[in-house]
């Protein structure tokens, strides 16, 4: 199961407290201060990691505490720190603050770890306030607590190209024919319940991610059909891939819907390449498929390139000139 939103409470440990501690040896009746300082309290911390996919484990489990750390002891020792807790997450997570929905981090590469909630200072034993007029202070710091907090965790994918487009337009076909990915595929909307992630080998030794997110519908920013469900995914991609049915009537207005969800959900997305295909291009005559592959939609950057899932007609030119236009733009080598 896909589970890209989850919310949990997060408490770093308290830090120990100081010690109140003298000095008892053999020879030496009236020692000085030994009190040692409490340890610090264990930290929250949040790693992101290429082998999750989903945020499903936080469904079950909404509370981490790290351990406090120990008081100080007697001889100047101090008190062991509590233990750090590490939260594993997918690579391409973002932490919010759950009050203000302010971004606090992005987990936006492999390994990257932050921080979310910082443990407590340990106290300061006895030892540490001794002075010439106070030689034998009695008193100590107590530990400080560890934060706490309640965070968003939000998941959104990183590709390289996000397909855009209405339900049953052919995107999960497509996915399944140039990448290994396995989506479900029916002849009606919303067979993509939530986005797909395949990555396309490109001759010998590269290769690039795309994105199958479930299917566009009017009102969609107003979180309509799938909404906002599916739209967050696609402002990590580095273009746009817009799927049209050939046989639509008006390819103009298709995409002209499609690109006005996307720029009402966030500006943002309409500055990103833009390139349109047309699927199922078997049900169109080889000459019809020629003059449409000379016609530009508006505000688009690229010609209709028309392709058939079916078939494989088109799709090694598509694979191509997908590759070209990350190269041109985001310095594929």
């Amino acid at each position: 199961m896909f589970i890209d939103y989850a919310v949990i409470d997060v408490k770093a440990g308290d830090g120990g407290n100081g010690a109140v501690s003298f000095r008892r040896e053999k020879y030496v009746p009236k020692g000085g201060p030994a009190g040692g300082n409490g340890g610090k309290g264990g930290d929250i911390i949040i790693q992101a990691h290429h082998n999750l996919s989903t945020l499903l484990d936080f469904r079950y489990k909404k509370n981490y505490k790290a351990k406090n750390g120990e008081p100080g002891g007697s001889s100047l020792k101090d008190g062991k720190s509590g233990e750090d807790i590490v939260i594993k997450v997918p690579v391409g997570t973002i932490i919010k603050d759950v009050e203000t929905e302010e971004i606090l981090f992005d987990l936006d590469y492999d390994q990257k770890k932050v921080i979310v909630s910082k443990g407590g200072k340990g106290g300061k034993g006895n030892s540490n306030f001794a002075t010439p007029t106070n030689q034998t202070p009695r008193y100590a710091e107590p530990g400080k607590p560890g934060e706490e907090k309640k965070i968003i965790l939000e998941l959104k994918l990183l590709a390289d190209v996000g397909l855009v487009g209405f339900p049953n337009a052919g995107k999960s076909t497509l996915i399944s024919k140039i990448s290994a990915a396995k989506p479900k595929i029916a002849d009606y909307p919303f067979t993509t319940l939530e986005p797909v992630l395949g990555i396309v080998k490109y001759k010998d030794y590269q290769s690039f991610t795309v994105a199958d997110i479930p299917g566009i519908i009017e009102g969609a920013h107003e979180g309509k059909g799938l909404g906002h469900k599916f739209l967050k995914h696609i402002e990590r991609t580095k273009l746009l891939l817009f799927l049209i049915d050939i046989t639509s009537e008006n390819f103009q207005k298709d995409y002209n819907i499609l690109l006005n969800e996307l720029k009402s959900y966030s500006p943002k997305l309409a500055e990103k390449t833009k390139i349109v295909s047309l699927s199922k291009a078997d049900l169109v005559e080889e000459l019809e498929l020629k003059k449409l592959t000379k016609k530009k939609i508006k505000n688009a950057d690229s010609n209709l390139l028309p392709f058939s899932s079916a078939t494989n007609y088109g799709i090694n030119e598509l694979i191509d000139y997908l590759w070209q236009a990350l190269a041109k733009d985001n310095g594929f080598t």
